[in-house]
């Protein structure tokens, strides 16, 4: 089994970057595929989320708690394999994207706790220190105040709409997130009510305004609804299905 799960690795990393790099992208629940990060990579993606639950001094990915703790450490699966990347393409995780790529951690429980571990990893790889083409940032059950008040600045934080006019620069917030159905209630099948995307619309502008991104999640995850809201203005496009989007950006 081991051999098998290196060898769709190396397949994978191998093909990373023949994959034009999609700023548009973003892979929700991204451990949920098979080989978690790198299939994403070889996508093209440039933007990927990560549950992270806090066992044993640990920080371990699951979207619930989980009961099998072989293999699936933030360390692993994310931050090691991130690390290769920018040492090997001059600290770029694409070579030929001067954009950010974005690595969102999902806190699922104890904030605080959650976020001095990370810390402590992150102090432990200087390739992600202050380092412009990466950004790694902190949604769920985030700790905002202390991560506003580290001098060290590691990590920003996901915003949400209520945050924007509050004076959070884009280094500390460089997204503003929200659930879809907290704005429309359209399932993506025919035309979007026009009311719904000119809420969308303005919603966008209001974040553009900062300079942040927009990203909304549980999305109806199709053609129609990535068409949509890329034409009101939302940043990055929350999917599960890897290769439909990437084959859509592609072509759009």
């Amino acid at each position: 089994m081991k051999a098998l799960i290196y060898f769709t690795c190396l397949v994978v990393f191998q093909t990373v970057f023949a994959q034009k790099p999609l700023p548009n992208a973003h892979a929700h629940n991204d451990y949920a595929h098979k080989v978690p990060l790198q299939e994403a990579l070889s996508q093209g993606f440039t933007s990927v989320e990560a549950d992270v639950w806090l066992i044993n001094n640990e920080l371990y990915i699951s979207h619930n708690f989980p009961k099998n703790l072989t293999g699936i450490t933030l360390n692993e699966l994310y931050l090691k394999p991130l690390q290769k990347h920018l040492q090997e393409n001059e600290g770029k995780v694409y070579k030929s994207y001067e954009g950010v790529f974005f690595l969102t951690i999902d806190i699922k429980a104890k904030g605080e706790e959650v976020y001095q571990v990370l810390r402590k990893q992150i102090l432990e790889i200087p390739d992600f220190q202050h380092n412009r083409y990466l950004k790694i940032f902190l949604s769920g059950d985030r700790p905002i105040e202390t991560v506003k008040n580290d001098s060290l600045k590691l990590t920003g934080i996901d915003g949400r709409p209520e945050y924007l006019g509050k004076g959070y620069n884009t280094d500390f917030m460089p997204v503003i997130s929200d659930t879809y159905r907290k704005f429309c209630k359209w399932n993506g099948v025919g035309q979007m009510p026009e009311s719904e995307f000119l809420t969308l619309q303005n919603l966008a502008e209001k974040v553009h305004r900062e300079n942040k991104k927009l990203r909304l999640w549980a999305i109806p995850d199709n053609e129609n609804t990535w068409k949509t809201l890329l034409k009101a203005g939302v940043d990055l496009i929350n999917t599960d299905k890897l290769k439909a989007l990437n084959q859509f950006l592609t072509e759009n």
